[in-house]
């Protein structure tokens, strides 16, 4: 085995006029859930725990699109979805349409850990967390005054806006639509597209992966609408070969199933993790659909790989290597 190995993503998809002010913000957030996944390594502590201790402080920030600061359903309220996944036994969990519990990943976790189940949705998710007496809060501790605005932003334009808290006026933003080729998802057009779903993946010394990934999912989505973050296979993947978390346009993800094709091509074409990961941005993104990953292999190897323009990310293994970047 080649030792631990981590990695971080805060969304696939970055606007380049993304003040450096921002830039700077994200790469301190994600600098320091590396070094508390590094800590949490180093302390012996599983995969898979280190996976929740991680995601857990990235939802709890309001910079990425998780947890509070998660983005508005065309209602104006916060609908989140996570999965989790151990690739010993490959065991997972994951939960969607959540409006009260403060820590989706967790609930994730604790459908893993505590039900026969695999996935709970909406009020049977809720109540389950109530049963296993998770931190609840109100919906409007997730929102914030600069989702707020892009909502607003989104409604005037009447779109659906994947945007990293780009300070945009509604003129603004139409003029980037009309300047830029439209974008499509599932064959109707989008404007701004920028995700910050956020994810973590881990290989302890061992060889033992685990993954997870949570999101609040699109700025003025329909009310009901579940992405690929908590769908296994698609945004999610853990196995006894590699973790995978995704990030990026959700429907290309979901028809491409992104995180497991990487590890089926490594298992039946016999594929290393970086050959795999160029194959599956290349290959199984249809219809020009952006996306990013993070993976890392039971070897100890990590690889983050994306199409669209920038990708928050970072990582570090267990020979020193630590990088935080944005940009190609």
């Amino acid at each position: 085995m080649g030792g631990w190995a981590i990695a971080v993503h805060g969304g696939a998809g970055v606007d380049p006029n993304l003040p450096l002010e921002r830039q700077e913000e994200a790469r301190q957030l994600l600098t320091r859930c590396l070094n508390i996944g590094i800590s949490a390594l180093r302390s012996s502590l599983s995969p898979i725990d280190v996976v929740e201790l991680v995601i857990r402080e990235l939802e709890s920030d309001p910079l990425f699109n998780s947890g509070r600061g998660s983005a508005l359903t065309a209602k104006g309220t916060v609908e989140m979805e996570a999965s989790i996944m151990d690739g010993v036994g490959r065991r997972c969990g994951a939960v969607s349409g959540l409006t009260t519990v403060k820590n989706p990943i967790s609930l994730a976790r604790l459908v893993m850990d505590k039900s026969p189940h695999s996935y709970l949705a909406f009020s049977g998710a809720e109540e389950f967390a109530k049963q296993q007496g998770v931190e609840m809060v109100d919906n409007d501790y997730f929102i914030t005054e600069d989702n707020l605005g892009m909502l607003k932003l989104a409604k005037e334009a009447n779109s659906i806006i994947f945007d990293y808290r780009i300070p945009l006026t509604g003129s603004d933003i139409c003029e980037k639509a009309a300047d830029a080729p439209p974008l499509m998802m599932n064959g109707l057009p989008i404007s701004v597209y920028a995700q910050e779903t956020v994810g973590c993946v881990v290989v302890d010394g061992q060889g033992r992966c685990a993954a997870g990934t949570s999101t609040g999912g699109l700025m003025n989505k329909m009310s009901g609408r579940i992405g690929d973050s908590p769908l296994i296979g698609s945004g999610t993947y853990a196995c006894d070969v590699c973790a995978v978390s995704c990030t990026g346009e959700g429907e290309a993800i979901i028809r491409g199933t992104l995180a497991r094709d990487v590890a089926a091509v490594m298992e039946y074409k016999g594929l290393g993790l970086q050959e795999a990961v160029d194959f599956v941005i290349e290959r199984r993104l249809d219809g020009g659909g952006q996306a990013g990953l993070i993976a890392v292999s039971s070897k100890g190897e990590v690889v983050c790989g994306f199409n669209s323009v920038g990708m928050f990310r970072g990582c570090a293994t267990e020979d020193g290597f630590m990088e935080v970047g944005i940009w190609d």
